[in-house]
């Protein structure tokens, strides 16, 4: 298992905690620089992927400063609420959040993805970026998510993956291994958030894998849509 501080002994969400705690105030601009802003064009994918079904009530997990639960506003939902296990992201999330004066209908809220606190059937909609590899328990997760989605409800997952065509694998690879960890550990004064980045992408179940998951726990007409050649995808399942 890939855990941000190999040197520490504690377990892997724990460490995932004090990753994003450490980087919180850091993270939206290294976001956007290091993707070259094309994170918030994957964003508004994985939204439109939900605009078939009538999401009034949506949950997204893992929501960190909650850019993917601001960009669910475009579905014009009643509520949105997004939990992340991270006090210092969650903060990030609630001041932009209270900057668009929508705190009418996103709500954020400490919670663990492995454990969610709300009933079986509760929401319309469930969405993840970039959350699901920091999972400790992918399956128990997963499965969670599933309980608490209604039944004709979606879960749309955005999450890194790895191109396969040349050039842009090997671009993709050195500039991954080499320049994120050096730029973000260098912005962000944590020398192993950016490590971990890359070598969880690479350890990562992915496109058919990560299918074969999402249909383990349940999830029906499962797909998926690889984005910027392959550096990205955005997986769907549905509950019948």
């Amino acid at each position: 298992m890939i855990k941000p501080y190999s040197d520490q002994q504690s377990g892997k969400k724990e460490q995932v905690t004090a990753m994003f705690n450490n980087i919180a105030n850091r993270y939206d601009f290294l976001n956007h620089f290091l993707s070259l802003g094309i994170d918030k064009i994957w964003r508004k994918k994985a939204i439109n992927c939900l605009r078939d079904i009538s999401a009034q009530h949506i949950l997204d997990v893992a929501t960190g400063t909650a850019d993917l639960a601001i960009e669910s506003m475009r579905l014009k939902p009643e509520q949105v609420i997004g939990i992340d296990i991270s006090d210092q992201m969650l903060a990030v999330g609630k001041q932009k959040i209270k900057i668009k004066k929508l705190e009418h209908i996103i709500s954020l809220q400490k919670g663990d993805s492995e454990n969610i606190s709300f009933p079986e059937n509760f929401f319309d909609a469930i969405t993840v970026a970039f959350g699901v590899r920091n999972f400790e328990n992918l399956e128990k997760g997963l499965s969670e998510m599933f309980r608490v989605l209604k039944p004709n409800g979606r879960a749309v997952i955005l999450e890194f993956s790895k191109p396969f065509n040349f050039p842009v694998k090997q671009i993709y690879t050195f500039y991954f291994k080499a320049i994120l960890p050096f730029v973000g550990r260098i912005i962000s004064n944590d020398k192993s958030a950016y490590t971990y980045l890359p070598d969880s992408v690479m350890q990562f179940p992915e496109k058919e894998d990560f299918i074969n998951k999402l249909k383990s726990v349940g999830y029906n007409d499962c797909s998926y849509k690889s984005l910027s050649f392959g550096i990205a995808t955005i997986y769907i399942g549905n509950k019948k």
